[in-house]
């Protein structure tokens, strides 16, 4: 089969090729997908890199999020799920025509959500929303969180208000607020306007904001502390800016803050499957009613990989672009 495999690790656009290599066969408890489609995320390009949370043996495959077509299952598995196209995230390995799977993780997809929307259902939108259900929070309740043009923040945004909590989105410049206001999005400030501050307790009418998601890392997780109340929860979710978080420890003292971290493959792992179950479920709904939006800019031959790639960091990108085999 064909697969965008590296033997070194280094920038996607140089490093990545297209190359046959064995077809493989599914062992106890997995299945093969012919893949359709699959996604491009910031995390596949980073382990590509040699810089992510997990590092492959070289030389690797690429990519973690497909949707496809079950055509082989392993020992164990109910052959009944063979020709059931399904989504699966952290198929490692899924830039090829083929991957493997655990039958476990499988999102079966209905047929009224297309291609384009299922290959991207399984990592952003779950980490979403999982992150969301972490917070613990209630309807009328307020959180915070940068990087909110980007596409987690999007759809954190978005769920949250179908759950009746109240966000406040930052994002770094003012031309930011009207990209999400085309989206739906409300409550978003930019930090580059000096009063940025007060344009936040402004919208929360002076109410305690609970919880708060930094994906920036730097002075970034110290604006989202300091904007916390009394006893408030900073899930770290990412680092986009820098990899060195700098809070005020009197943020942290004072008003006896909870720093914890998010990485969505390990949730998603010790995540129990009922818990999991209504989580996609919810993610669907919002889906047919039109409240979460899965755009894409680009669907992509395997051979484009270096366009993908550079395309993928390009600022004002309104979507995911895919790749397909």
């Amino acid at each position: 089969m064909r697969a965008l495999v590296h033997s070194s690790f280094g920038d996607p656009a140089e490093v990545l090729s297209v190359q046959d290599v064995p077809l493989p066969e599914p062992g106890p408890g997995q299945v093969r997908l012919r893949v359709l489609l699959a996604a491009v995320h910031n995390h596949d390009l980073l382990t590509v890199r040699g810089l992510y949370g997990y590092k492959p043996e070289l030389p690797a495959g690429s990519g973690t999020e497909a949707v496809g077509v079950v055509d082989a299952v392993g020992e164990g598995v109910d052959d009944a799920l063979i020709g059931r196209r399904v989504t699966v995230g952290g198929a490692f390995g899924a830039w090829a025509e083929y991957v493997l799977a655990s039958a476990g993780g499988l999102i079966p997809v209905p047929d009224d959500i297309p291609d384009e929307q299922a290959a991207q259902l399984g990592s952003m939108p779950f980490s979403a929303i999982s992150v969301l259900d972490s917070l613990g929070l209630a309807a009328g309740d307020w959180m915070i969180q940068n990087a909110a043009n980007g596409a987690v923040g999007r759809m954190v945004a978005q769920l949250a208000a179908a759950r009746g909590v109240h966000v406040v989105s930052l994002v770094r410049r003012a031309d930011g607020i009207a990209e999400l206001a085309a989206q739906g999005v409300g409550n978003v400030v930019a930090t580059d306007a000096e009063d940025w501050q007060d344009q936040v307790r402004a919208l929360t009418g002076g109410a305690p904001i609970r919880a708060g998601i930094d994906s920036v890392g730097g002075d970034a997780s110290g604006q989202v502390a300091a904007m916390l109340g009394e006893g408030g929860l900073l899930v770290v979710f990412g680092a986009m800016a820098s990899p060195t978080m700098r809070i005020s420890s009197g943020d942290v003292i004072f008003k006896q803050l909870t720093v914890r971290g998010f990485w969505g493959s390990k949730v998603a792992a010790a995540m129990p499957a009922d818990q999991r179950g209504a989580l996609f479920g919810e993610l669907l709904q919002r889906i047919r009613e039109g409240v979460l939006t899965l755009p894409f800019e680009a669907v992509l031959p395997f051979e484009r990989i270096a366009e993908a790639s550079e395309g993928n960091l390009r600022a004002g990108r309104e979507g995911k672009i895919l790749l397909q085999p």
